[in-house]
């Protein structure tokens, strides 16, 4: 363990992990929030459903993940109807989740796991780990979730958690190591799926960023941030520079029978396998942008100006687009394009940031 550590655990020496554990879980048990992918009390938990949720609440709110994962089982219930699905229609059902390299990930793992092993999940986070796209968190998660093994499972929740709990005042990122070693020391033999839940929890309804709720906590007698006075004060940030920016051109091409033009972009880098409207190159160098004659998708087409901008947020950057727009008479062929009805959109991989394109396109076009 870190060398900070030692003094840090020492803090709670009056108050053992298992007693920790035993009122973190009498709490879950009154308090647990009832999920589309959580098991019921008693229940056996669905490794499957206990995946697919993990993968998708990774950078996403439970609020969000709600709707697309009820769509994803009732369309696919089982891991062998979601490794013989089209990619095309994956990533379509992905559409509007963001971070799409999760997508092909989580079909290239359904695949492996129904070939590879009979449609029968690892039940170790080594085994797990082996599987494409599934990470460190993610193995932990369905190990402990899924199959009740005493796996440490640290999200942004549950750092904050153990941040505030042991009064860590190191900065993030650095203090993710310490904050895992110190989660870990708390993990219990017994229950440990609905302690990493519950762990969860808390972070996300009771010690929250802002304004924690210390007297409805079950750890709050033993807090070390919240005696100290400094819990909403953790954990605390390192100073981050200042936001790059990118900036670029979309090209809104419609025709007559109401059909928009689009692409796919490749298959791996940003946004890869998805639907987009036809773009420039997202250029950051400052004073300099494509030139949209360079990569307009047609030759010989009026394009109009719309006014306004098309604003986005990556991970890494900001994206700003202009959209220019047309309205073709004819159906002209388009290499690397297809022509999709406005009324069909849905069943286009289209993400979040093409889908902004097209409404702010149409509410100028009518």
């Amino acid at each position: 363990m870190d060398a900070a550590a030692p003094h840090v655990v020492d803090s709670l020496a009056d108050t053992p992990a298992a007693d920790l554990a035993d009122r973190l879980l009498a709490w879950y048990d009154r308090h647990r929030r009832r999920m589309p992918w959580r098991a019921e009390s008693g229940e056996t938990a669905d490794p499957y459903r206990v995946w697919l949720s993990e993968v998708m609440l990774q950078q996403t709110t439970v609020v969000t993940v709600g709707p697309y994962f009820r769509r994803f089982v009732a369309r696919w219930p089982t891991v062998h109807d979601l490794a013989a699905a089209p990619s095309e229609a994956v990533m379509s059902a992905w559409a509007g989740l963001g971070y799409y390299a999760r997508a092909r990930n989580l079909h290239a793992c359904a695949k492996a796991v129904a070939v590879d092993h009979g449609g029968v999940f690892p039940d170790t986070e080594d085994g797990l780990r082996m599987l494409p796209g599934v990470g460190a968190y993610t193995a932990a998660a369905i190990a402990a979730i899924a199959f009740e093994r005493p796996a440490t499972v640290v999200d942004g929740n549950v750092e904050r958690v153990m941040a505030r709990l042991f009064a860590v005042e190191e900065p993030m990122p650095a203090a993710k190591p310490l904050l895992r070693e110190l989660a870990a020391t708390l993990t219990p033999g017994r229950r440990p799926g609905d302690y990493a839940q519950a762990v969860m929890d808390l972070g996300a309804t009771v010690c929250t960023p802002r304004k924690p709720a210390c007297l409805s906590c079950p750890w709050s007698a033993s807090c070390r941030g919240r005696i100290a006075g400094i819990a909403e004060e953790l954990p605390r940030k390192s100073a981050k520079g200042d936001r790059p920016s990118r900036r670029g051109t979309a090209f809104v091409v419609l025709n007559r029978k109401d059909e928009l033009l689009l692409r796919l972009r490749p298959a791996r880098g940003m946004l890869g396998g998805m639907h987009e409207v036809p773009a420039t190159p997202w250029d950051s160098k400052t004073g300099w942008r494509a030139d949209p004659d360079d990569h307009a998708p047609l030759e010989g087409v009026v394009w109009i100006a719309l006014p306004g901008m098309v604003r986005h947020g990556f991970t890494h950057y900001d994206l700003e687009l202009e959209v220019l727009a047309a309205r073709l008479r004819d159906r002209p062929a388009v290499p690397g394009g297809e022509w999709w009805p406005l009324d069909r959109l849905d069943d286009a991989a289209l993400p979040t940031l093409m889908a902004k394109v097209v409404r702010h396109a149409l509410g100028h076009l009518g």
